[in-house]
């Protein structure tokens, strides 16, 4: 009997604490050193009245140092302002037990790009990659994110993260609230 219940206990606590398999987009080593990229995941999307707001994560791993990749992709017909990425910029995470967690913007000014798709929509990707500050990787790991405020160049806006999405762009389903829990593992040493 206390073979069994040993048994289940062990299959529900590894069951429990299994880490995600990583999915790399990019994952190089030579002589120049290694590179890995995660596979990009949404953390909010917005579609409202013929405009589209979608926000994206991937980790890296650059010579043994993890970074954030954010990309910001607005699609509107309407007038978009631009929102810049300078040094002083920085992406605050709420998390689920009251602690805020901060990641600097690295020092390269990016005001994204404009494009016109061949539906009359304009286009504006922004992207920029945040460094972790030392004990936020320990923090991120222990509790969910509920809100993300991102500080730009001249705006502060603030996005209340989900637990899920369902993405109308993919159909794919995603969990932005627990996505440094599940992957900050694939870019550590």
């Amino acid at each position: 009997m206390n073979k069994a219940a040993l048994l289940i206990l062990l299959l529900i606590s590894t069951t429990l604490f299994a880490q995600k398999t990583c999915e790399y987009s990019t994952n190089v080593k030579d002589s120049l050193g290694t590179y890995k990229v995660t596979k990009e995941s949404i953390m909010y999307e917005k579609k409202f009245a013929g405009n589209s707001s979608y926000i994206f994560y991937s980790l890296a791993l650059t010579d043994g140092t993890p970074t954030l990749n954010l990309q910001l992709i607005r699609k509107s017909k309407d007038f978009m302002k631009a929102n810049c990425f300078d040094k002083n910029s920085k992406l605050f995470l709420q998390l689920n037990n009251g602690k805020i967690v901060t990641l600097l913007h690295i020092d390269q000014e990016n005001c994204g790009s404009l494009l016109r798709d061949n539906e009359g929509f304009d286009n504006r990707v922004l992207s920029g990659i945040f460094m972790f500050l030392k004990g936020s990787i320990e923090d991120l790991k222990s509790s969910p994110v509920n809100l993300m405020r991102i500080k730009y160049l001249t705006d502060i806006e603030d996005y209340v993260v989900p637990k899920e999405i369902k993405s109308e762009m993919n159909n794919e389903v995603y969990h932005p609230e627990t996505y440094f829990i599940d992957s900050l593992h694939c870019v550590e040493k």
